[in-house]
């Protein structure tokens, strides 16, 4: 099998087993009185057609459930009805493997690209089957290729650029196939007012001036689609422009014409492209209200002589016309449009599937580029396309693209960048919520857009089951029905469980006494309904949950709880009671009778502290705890008790380091990183020591001893604190750093002592010296170090 349909089918299996428990109480909820109806309701349904499979008060319905609930019920698995849908490949032709260069030449209808191309589907209600379809693009596919061109006024210059597109399309084309044809048809506009001028003389020609132009027409067929590229150039050359008066064209009617009209055209089963030509907008549906046409259009072939004759009688098509169209006829369409009107036939290419854009020059000269490359862009994408779907049928794809690319939702219709010989894989899954009303076969078909092929995929839908056409008609069972599936099916206007009442007098005094407990006024005990004087009980959203005796009057979910457990676990729910087990007794099957667990280590009863209550000590004595009374956690010597075996089990040392292992494994040990981490007792609902021990080399480690739930706990502070001692270096460069401070400290002191005292001295000078007062007078002991000498004989001469 293959890996996809492998994972489908494992997906399956395990959601349908968590889904049990609510698919259960779907099926019960659905009411279904025969194995038809219930199979319907989903795909995890199934009917016991065990004749003996009712209790008292079950209803007819109740046969319907889920497999894993009615295995639990006791159905025989021989007896559940559970059809299941199938797949089965009615032609699975291979796809073709051929080469251009090769002599063998395969005519269009001997070569395939899509496998499987039929399947018969059996489907049933909520159960999808998934195959896979394979598509391998061919090599030397054959082409039919039509080129409609718009011969109005501005498109002169573009016409003598076409006339050589035969031969010279031909030679590009040989690269791509051997089997290539090419055709010519042209259009302008309707031939009504305010299209075109009709007067006379307009009419003969629409050109002004001395220019020689034809009589406008909407559209013609000038070349039936062949294989010879100059007979393709003659018949071009000899065409003439016409004109009209708006700027939009009529090139929707061409186009509806060249897709319905297949023979005219000359359309093979092949690839099959339209390049549509122009330099102006398009007119569409409604637009033909200006010159009076209100018919819509047809959608069918009207040309004669290759002359489109109904253009002034039928409206433009409308875009979703022209797309379905093209598409029924397997048409890709190229556009090749000059560079104004790009914006405008991209919009169109969105809405039109298998399409493409190509900018025209001006004078059309490279046109023939344009096509090689749409061309190219257009057979590397394959887009999957279905036939209407019947009502309450659904379709989904997956796409397994070149290098694995998956894709889901609408991308899994499609893949893109596929080269010729590439092969892709769609998984495609088809289901039904419903049997259709008329039970026949439907079909309905998958094709690639743009490729004649397709693939035929018949539907066949499950809609009852196979013990119903073993039935017996008009059984003795049965008071007026059919027996069926191991209960009676009743004819139109009759209920119950053997068809005994009629609808009309299925709620009446008499027969509503019988539903009535000991005269009480409620029916059924309001837990069921009257049926024919027979209490038939309700059906509970959880399948195991059960309405049952004569008046409805007991269930099996109604019974004492105990943790949370129907009866305790330890028993069963009959009739709003618990039946309990043996050794267990009380309302909810609570209580044990055995006194085993009990038993302390002394062999007494809850160590003679306390009395065994249902299996359980209960302890007298609020000091001590623990599933027997033992355990006393805040008595004296917990801490010195437990100390050495918290050592060597949290630290690797103390006296029992060796034989830690063996000693000390009574308890859990839980290492935190501080004193602060540790439990306190406020935070606590059972008793807690705290405790706090030294070591052999004076270190504290501080734990915490508690009993919770019969389990011993330690909590331990992973490190020891412990004295340290003097650390050298610190010490010595404190007292240097000291020294050198003070030393400092006294030098400063000194500094500015001597400071201030110089300024003291110095301020005292400057005062004295400002106070001093000096004497003028001559020295009496002073003499002149100056001496005269007089010349006696000098006369100043």
């Amino acid at each position: 099998m293959d890996l996809w349909l492998l994972f489908i089918a494992t997906l399956s299996a395990v959601l349908c087993g968590s889904r049990a428990q609510q698919e259960g109480s779907i099926c019960i909820k659905a009411n279904a009185q025969s194995c038809g109806e219930c199979i319907q309701v989903a795909e995890t349904c199934g009917w016991c057609a065990d004749e003996k499979f009712l209790t008292v008060g079950e209803s007819k319905s109740a046969r319907c459930d889920d497999l894993e609930s009615l295995k639990k019920r006791n159905c025989a698995v021989t007896k559940i009805e559970n059809p299941r849908g199938s797949i089965t490949v009615d032609k699975n032709k291979t796809v073709t493997n051929r080469n251009k260069d090769t002599a063998e030449k395969l005519k269009a209808e001997e070569i395939t690209q899509i496998q499987p191309q039929k399947l018969t589907l059996t489907l049933r209600s909520g159960e999808p089957q998934t195959f896979k379809l394979k598509f391998k693009r061919a090599e030397d596919y054959p082409i039919d290729l039509y080129y409609l061109m718009d011969l109005s006024y501005s498109m002169k210059d573009d016409l003598e650029n076409v006339k050589n597109l035969g031969t010279d399309l031909m030679k590009e084309m040989q690269k791509i196939t051997s089997d290539f044809r090419i055709g010519f048809g042209s259009f302008v506009e309707k031939t009504v007012m305010p299209y075109i001028s009709t007067t006379p003389a307009r009419l003969l020609n629409p050109c002004t001036g001395s220019l020689n132009c034809t009589s406008p027409f909407s559209y013609k067929n000038v070349l039936k689609l062949t294989d010879k590229g100059s007979e393709f150039n003659t018949l071009v050359s000899e065409q003439q422009i016409s004109g009209n008066l708006d700027s939009p064209e009529g090139g929707f009617d061409a186009i509806m014409q060249v897709a319905v009209c297949e023979d005219q055209i000359g359309w093979r089963n092949v690839t099959r492209l339209l390049v549509f030509s122009t330099d102006a907008g398009f007119h569409f549906a409604g637009d033909g209200k200006l010159g009076g046409i209100v018919l819509p259009n047809d959608g069918k072939c009207h040309l004669e002589n290759n002359m489109y004759t109904m253009s002034h009688y039928y409206d433009y098509p409308s875009i979703a016309h022209l797309v379905q169209k093209l598409s029924d006829h397997n048409i890709q369409t190229i556009f090749a449009v000059t560079e104004e009107f790009q914006p405008v036939y991209k919009e169109l290419k969105n809405l039109i599937p298998k399409s493409a854009v190509g900018t025209l020059s001006s004078n059309s000269s490279n046109v023939i580029k344009l096509i090689i490359d749409a061309y190219n862009s257009l057979s590397s994408e394959v887009i999957l396309e279905n036939g209407r779907l019947p009502e309450g049928v659904s379709i989904t794809y997956k796409s397994i693209c070149k290098n694995g690319v998956e894709g889901t939702g609408e991308n899994g219709r499609k893949c893109s960048n596929i080269s010729i010989g590439d092969e892709v894989f769609f998984h495609i899954s088809i289901g039904t919520q419903k049997c259709p009303s008329h039970g026949k076969p439907e079909v309905i078909k998958i094709k690639p857009l743009g490729f004649t092929e397709e693939v035929e995929v018949v539907l066949n839908f499950i809609c009852d089951c196979q013990c119903a056409a073993e039935g017996e008609p008009n059984s003795q069972q049965c008071h007026n029905g059919t027996f069926e599936c191991g209960s009676c099916k009743c004819n139109e206007g009759r209920i119950g469980r053997l068809c005994e009442c009629s609808r009309d007098e299925v709620r009446t005094e008499d027969l509503d006494a019988n539903c009535r407990k000991d005269n009480g006024t409620d029916i059924c005990s309001n837990t069921g309904d009257c049926v024919c004087g027979t209490c038939e009980c309700k059906k509970r959203e959880n399948p195991t949950e059960i309405y049952s005796g004569k008046f409805c009057e007991c269930d099996n979910f109604n019974c004492d709880r105990s943790n949370n457990k129907l009866c305790g676990g330890h028993g069963r729910c009959e009739c709003r009671k618990c039946i309990c087990d043996a050794n267990y007794t009380g309302s909810a099957c609570d209580c044990s009778l055995e006194t085993a667990t009990c038993l302390a280590k002394n062999g007494q009863i809850c160590n003679g502290r306390g009395n065994c209550e249902c299996g359980i000590c209960k302890c007298t004595d609020p000091k001590f705890q623990g599933p027997t009374c033992e355990i006393c956690p805040t008595c004296p010597g917990v801490c010195a008790e437990h100390k050495d075996c918290v050592q060597c089990r949290a630290f690797e040392s103390g006296e029992k380091k060796d034989t830690c292992e063996l000693q000390c494994s009574s308890f859990q040990l839980i290492k935190v990183k501080d004193r602060d981490k540790l439990p306190q007792p406020t935070d606590q609902s059972f008793p807690l020591t705290h405790c706090k021990e030294r070591d052999a080399n004076d270190c504290w480690f501080y734990y915490t001893y508690a009993v919770r739930n019969d389990t011993k706990e330690v909590y331990v502070v992973e490190t020891l604190e412990c004295p340290a001692g003097p650390d050298i270096i610190p010490i010595v460069a404190g007292v240097v750093a000291g020294i050198v401070l003070i030393g400092l400290a006294l030098l400063l002191i000194w500094k500015l002592l001597m400071i201030i005292h110089d300024r003291r001295e110095f301020a005292k000078f400057e005062k004295e010296k400002m106070n001093a007062k000096w004497d003028t007078g001559e020295n009496p002991i002073y003499k002149s170090a100056v001496t005269t000498v007089v010349n006696p004989k000098y006369e100043g001469k």
